[in-house]
């Protein structure tokens, strides 16, 4: 029996995974970093152990600390979730070596497919399809440009090791095949300790649709179906269903045999995905196999009633398929989306700070939730920028749609940006709603789409005016007339101004409970119904809304039919606020992050829009540019040093 089940993880996975362990009755340890000392997965399990700084690479990718704090806590086993260690063979028989046992595949499985080089061509031999490419052991630079040329263009470069889009570059013609090695083994070497690459032809029209493995240690082997994960950013997917929409039948059950024979093949045990790459035509090519639980596994469980991670505690510790998997059937469809701490307006840069206000929606039969954060955490730049998952079951793919549809539109996050516009968005464009999808869904629905919520119009600029007049008693303290800032005055209107970094709103109060707000031109006319603990129950025309009007410092926020307005309260003080404008000579970084290469040296001349540093921040790379034609006089940063949001990377003279 399992009885103390360490999870070398953290964020929404250590969670999810805490959840099942505890309803087995197996005590859920957590590990953290100095970063995650007070993170949602310490506080949910029942136990946690320190294992060392922020970085990943001294904590949660420290094997050697991960064995000594299993057995200074007394584990039976380690879950690695995914991420980190979850595909590392090294990882695996460690656990092995130390009595541990490890809740995924056997080392050797890893070992056979974790390297995408070697798995391709074994399943090429083995009669499974695979895309064009070169999967060769010789990784030195002339090769692979050479192996470049032969592929073609448009091509795909990868970390043979890695996973979950890290790494990727899609190159388009031969003058940038250096650069993207290049940046694909810096990447490849920091996410995943090994800095091997392939080479695939780039299809750009595409879907990635996967089979959900099974199997046991006595050789049983079944499939949970398939899942659509086309809908993709930075080759990261943000959205997935299951089943996968459309496929003809035929397809399905071809799909789903080579599933088997996979991981047959490897003699695998545990949870596993086999990732297919699919033409126009619905013709499939093995892409690779995950050696672990996916990311998006709760759409697999909700459409089969199955829990996977029991599956995999109850096959861990050697039970076979046969004693509790009975036969499965499709139930349903469930889709769904990764919230993430980033904002898509800027190229989807990843925001860091606190979490300073989070509503999540009522779970219910039809959704599920799993997040990683609640207010007060802090998204920290070490990591994956996931906050959650929310997933959505129905009996049909449109009701699924529809109600996590209605999930996004109640969601509040106030603290760092997000995604969920961008999300929403996508669930409600006709193309997704067709299931007309794609690996380049995105950009192919540009126009349909809205990167973040729309600045706020009249009638919400007169809400955030109204929501500042009611806040005035919401203290409890006695107020008199001349502390009231709704515009009272003797004999006269009651008329108030509020200005905002957004523009300026005039206020007058008509008995009862009657407002007109003037927006420039605009008139907004408002009867408020009832003023809950913190929601205004609102009149507007024929409209009754519901809006919730938070206000941290000069900042307000509105949450109001699925969206989110803000604007923030300009007092006296900000009239002695600076107004310069930064030195336009001077280059800096807008997040926490480490400087991984520097492309320019002191002296040299470069011309608008050449590369000047890279910095890495939460496994994604993004390179700074010069922002006019001048001359680099001075590089304030050197290679591996961390550098602060903010800070002045580069100077520049005319």
């Amino acid at each position: 029996m399992l009885q103390r089940l360490l999870i070398a993880n953290r964020g929404e996975i250590a969670c999810r995974i805490a959840r099942t362990a505890r309803d087995m009755g197996i005590t859920s340890i957590a590990v953290y970093s100095d970063a995650d000392r007070a993170a949602r997965h310490v506080r949910v399990c029942d136990e946690a152990f320190h294992l060392g700084p922020s970085a990943a690479s001294q904590s949660y990718l420290n094997i050697e600390r991960l064995i000594q704090t299993a057995r200074q806590a007394g584990a039976d086993a380690i879950h690695p979730g995914y991420g980190f260690l979850s595909e590392n063979a090294a990882f695996a028989q460690a656990c092995a070596d130390a009595g541990l046992v490890f809740v995924g595949p056997p080392a050797s499985a890893i070992r056979a497919m974790g390297s995408k080089s070697a798995a391709k061509a074994a399943m090429a031999e083995a009669g499974v399809p695979v895309a064009p490419g070169y999967h060769g052991d010789d990784q030195s630079t002339p090769r692979l440009r050479a192996e470049a040329l032969r592929v073609g263009f448009p091509l795909i470069v990868k970390a043979s090791a890695g996973g979950g889009g890290k790494g990727m570059q899609v190159v388009d013609s031969a003058d940038q095949v250096a650069g993207a090695i290049e940046s694909a083994q810096r990447l490849a070497r920091t996410a995943f300790g090994d800095d091997r690459l392939l080479l695939e032809r780039y299809f750009r029209v595409a879907r990635h649709v996967e089979v959900q493995v099974f199997a046991d240690a006595a050789g049983g082997v079944v499939t949970l179906f398939d899942r659509d994960c086309s809908i993709q950013r930075r080759h990261q997917k943000v959205v997935e269903e299951a089943p996968a929409p459309g496929l003809r039948p035929e397809v399905r059950a071809a799909m789903a045999e080579a599933a088997i024979r996979v991981a047959r093949a490897v003699h695998y045990v545990g949870a596993g995905t086999i990732e297919f790459l699919m033409d126009a035509d619905q013709g499939f090519y093995f892409m690779e196999m995950n050696t672990r639980l996916q990311v998006e596994h709760p759409v697999t469980e909700m459409i089969t009633g199955v829990d996977l991670v029991e599956w995999q505690l109850r096959v861990a510790r050697g039970e076979s398929l046969a004693e509790f998997a009975s036969p499965l059937s499709v139930r349903g469809a469930a889709v769904e989306v990764r919230l993430y701490a980033e904002d898509p307006a800027q190229g989807y840069l990843p925001s860091v700070g606190r979490v300073q206000h989070v509503r999540w929606p009522s779970e219910n039969v039809h959704l599920r939730l799993d997040v990683g954060v609640d207010a007060g955490d802090e998204v920290s730049s070490y990591y994956d920028p996931m906050l959650g998952k929310i997933v959505a079951w129905a009996d049909t793919r449109e009701g699924a749609i529809e109600h996590l549809t209605r999930a996004m539109g109640e969601i509040e996050l106030v603290g760092v940006k997000s995604n969920r516009a961008l999300l929403r968005s996508i669930l409600r464009t006709s193309a997704f709603r067709a299931a007309k999808l794609s690996t380049h869904f995105l950009e192919l629905n540009n126009d349909a789409l809205a990167l973040t919520d729309p600045p706020p119009d009249a009638e919400a600029m007169a809400l955030l005016a109204i929501g500042c007049v009611l806040a005035k008693g919401q203290d409890g303290a006695a107020h008199s007339p001349w502390d009231d800032r709704s515009g009272w005055r003797i004999a006269g209107p009651a008329v108030s101004r509020w200005s905002f970094d957004k523009g300026e709103v005039k206020l007058e109060w008509v008995p009862e409970d009657h407002y007109t707000a003037t927006i420039e031109a605009e008139q907004v006319s408002v009867h408020i119904l009832r003023q809950a603990a913190d929601v205004l129950h609102v009149q507007i025309g024929a409209r009754i809304l519901h809006a919730r009007i938070l206000r941290l410092g000069q900042q307000l926020h509105l949450f109001c039919a699925g969206r989110h307005a803000t604007a923030r309260l300009i007092t006296t003080e900000d009239s002695l606020e600076s107004g310069e404008a930064a030195d336009q000579g001077s280059l800096v970084t807008p997040l926490p992050g480490t400087v991984v290469a520097v492309h320019v040296k002191p002296g040299e001349s470069v011309m608008r829009g050449a590369a000047l540093v890279t910095i890495e921040a939460m496994k994604m790379e993004h390179t700074l540019t010069a922002p006019r034609d001048g001359t680099i006089v001075r590089i304030a940063y050197a290679v591996a040093e961390r550098v602060s949001e903010g800070a002045v990377l580069i100077e520049m003279s005319e």
